[in-house]
């Protein structure tokens, strides 16, 4: 994580900015299912972070817990799954209270997985497979000198809509592509503004492009949908592959609706950006019809231990889930739902004009309901799993999820950033229960744990690759990590929890409590609900 400098402009300076590996949006990773990572995050930058890898099912230490923050001058190893389904992930800062100016400085990047049956199904692949991050921010008019308008400097508390539309860090940007079919890997990686996404050819007078929605945050969809708009907040993913073969020679240009949500536009929030079609194709793979089903999604069966609601509102001045706020450390666990059962959670935009975007993490889940706005759930949201869902003004919605497959503290907030930093931020503990006889001698339930935080470096030793950064010490801690195990046999563990609550029926079994030294290690932490799930319960009740 470090500063650095973009031309955005070409009349105006240099934009600085703070990115991973310096880049905006950063890096991105190609996963293999079944194939573990570490990576490891030097903080060079401005301030704290804490680095969240969105979608995957990592372990508690390593989710990006709000308050287990890297300082700058220090560095964290995260240890990675990669072994879920094939999917879309990125990862961002979430480091408390200033998540929205990291992300909006830069600190966002793709993290794409595959597996076997995703690259089975014929999408476009290779050069005709393209992630597109979209993030709209704003700059500085007066001096109008190419620097961005800092969030976080100007107090803002509710909103950062942004004026500029930028794709992968470019405002308003081209991209030259051949009459072919393209896979397109959309994220709305910015901090306030949601989008309703549609397609016009330009020399056709304005012909609208229709185009097929294949993925969503959670890995491709049960079935392909044909659409001519798509709705997309912040932190959404949704795969679509367009044809571009119709339009050979021209220009398309992606569009974004105006109205929507509480977002306020400006004069160009109206485009997105431009795709200047060729006249030649240079490969026919993949280049064929869209085969349904995608694939068999395993969405949870309708047999829920628990139904809760979340109330997502501002109150007394902040942004609140139902009436509680980040630092209120003694009640922000909201929920215990029990390893492996399956709950319904009723989210609830508790109105005053706002959208919410929320995300839950560790579990995928399916929408099944949308009430009080116009619309019902979406076409593609409901052959989907995902880990975002956008409250409009007045909408309640309902998801089904398995709390599945690791027990631990885990957050669930609302994704516009602003909110989020400004208390819309909540965490849940998944607890253990008896009779599972999997063994497990670590359950990396403390995403405080001390083993796994930051730790300070010295310059010179990065520079050299001495210390910490030699390669002694990184073989040694990536035997650490291995030795861990971490991750073994998860489709064993997801597998005995279904059979287990299968057989339990709902409400049994209870919980059971943490031993002493864990009981002891969260009190010194802060965190004595991690010792007890019954302290939440009573709290709750």
């Amino acid at each position: 994580m470090k500063p650095f400098f973009s031309q955005q402009y070409p009349n105006l300076p240099p934009t600085r900015q703070v990115g991973y590996d310096g880049i905006m949006p950063g890096p991105t990773f190609m996963m293999t299912q079944g194939r573990e990572a570490i990576v490891r995050q030097i903080n060079q930058g401005d301030r704290a972070s804490s680095v969240h890898l969105h979608s995957s099912f990592s372990r508690s230490p390593f989710d990006g817990w709000a308050d287990d923050i890297t300082e700058v001058g220090q560095y964290k190893d995260y240890y990675y799954p990669n072994r879920q389904n094939a999917r879309t992930l990125w990862y961002h800062d979430h480091a408390v209270d200033h998540t929205a100016e990291n992300v909006y400085f830069g600190l966002a990047g793709f993290y794409i997985l595959k597996d076997a049956q995703e690259e089975s199904v014929g999408l476009p692949t290779g050069q005709y497979e393209i992630p597109l991050g979209i993030m709209a921010r704003r700059y500085n008019n007066n001096p109008a000198d190419g620097s961005l308008w800092d969030p976080e400097v100007n107090q803002e508390v509710t909103s950062v809509y942004g004026d500029v539309i930028e794709v992968n860090g470019k405002p308003w940007p081209f991209l030259n592509v051949e009459p072919r079919k393209y896979r397109f890997r959309m994220l709305d990686l910015g901090i306030s503004r949601t989008y309703k996404l549609y397609m016009q050819a330009d020399q056709h007078n304005n012909q609208g492009v229709n185009f097929t929605v294949v993925g969503s945050d959670c890995g491709l969809l049960l079935r392909p949908i044909q659409t001519n708009v798509l709705t997309m907040s912040i932190a959404e993913r949704w795969e679509v592959v367009v044809d571009f073969a119709p339009f050979a020679g021209s220009n398309v240009t992606m569009h974004n609706q105006r109205g929507v949500g509480a977002d306020s536009d400006f004069d160009g929030t109206d485009r997105v950006m431009r795709f200047v079609v060729g006249k030649t194709v240079t490969s026919q793979q993949n280049n064929g019809a869209i085969p349904s089903p995608l694939r068999e999604v395993p969405f949870p069966p309708n047999l829920s231990i628990a139904n809760r609601l979340f109330e997502f509102a501002s109150n007394g001045g902040g942004w609140h889930i139902n009436g509680i706020g980040w630092h209120d450390v003694a009640e922000r666990v909201l929920a215990p739902p029990k390893r492996g059962s399956i709950e319904i959670w009723e989210l609830k935009n508790g109105g005053g004009g706002w959208s919410h975007p929320i995300h839950v993490h560790l579990v995928d889940f399916q929408v099944i309901s949308r009430t009080g706005s116009d619309r019902s759930v979406l076409p593609y949201e409901a052959v989907a799993l995902q880990d975002v869902v956008w409250l409009g003004p007045g909408e309640t919605v309902r998801v089904i999820a398995r709390f599945a497959p690791w027990p631990g503290l885990y957050m669930f907030h609302c994704h516009n950033l602003i909110h989020e930093d400004h208390e819309m931020l909540a965490a849940f503990n998944v607890t253990e229960v008896a009779g599972l006889g999997l063994n497990e001698t670590n359950l990396f339930i403390d995403p405080m744990d001390p083993t796994y935080r930051a730790k300070p470096f010295a310059q010179s030793d990065l520079d050299a690759r001495t210390g910490d950064f030699s390669a002694t010490a990184i073989q040694n801690k990536v035997n650490f990590f291995t030795a861990l195990d971490a991750y073994a046999d998860a489709d064993k563990v997801e597998a005995v929890l279904e059979k287990f609550w299968n057989n339990a029926g709902v409400g049994s079994p209870a919980p059971v409590k943490r031993d002493e030294t864990m009981a002891r290690r969260a009190a010194l932490n802060g965190y004595p609900w991690l010792a007890d799930s019954d302290i939440i319960a009573k709290r709750l009740a």
